[in-house]
């Protein structure tokens, strides 16, 4: 006789998560605008900078935010590292401004925490 044991756990949420809620799909315009100001004229080195983001729950959230963030002009590139059930980190690098990278996070539906 063969018997399974499954705990059936809830959700966390009956919505879905962040990216995967109909809140959110209501809510999210197209991934490819750009924000006004999200290139320096500055022709140095581009930087390497680090935010924390609050709200991603899978990988359908990074792509999301990667996707966003990338967009931007001045960005040559955009990576996730996934962090459930805290702040995940958001790792920017080019010319984009500070506030272009956060307002891309935000109209993509999450939050920069503050530092």
């Amino acid at each position: 006789m063969n018997i399974e044991n499954r705990t059936t756990l809830p959700l966390a949420s009956s919505s879905g998560c962040s990216c995967c809620s109909p809140a959110a799909h209501a809510l999210k315009p197209p991934a490819a605008v750009g924000i006004p100001g999200g290139d320096t004229p500055d022709a140095a080195a581009p930087t390497q900078r680090t935010f924390s983001l609050e709200g991603l729950t899978c990988g359908h959230c990074v792509k999301t935010v990667e996707s966003a963030v990338s967009a931007l002009d001045g960005v040559e590139s955009a990576s996730v590292d996934l962090v459930p059930v805290g702040r995940s980190r958001l790792n920017v690098s080019g010319h984009a401004s500070d506030d272009a990278v956060r307002a891309s996070v935000i109209s993509a539906g999450y939050s920069v925490a503050a530092h």
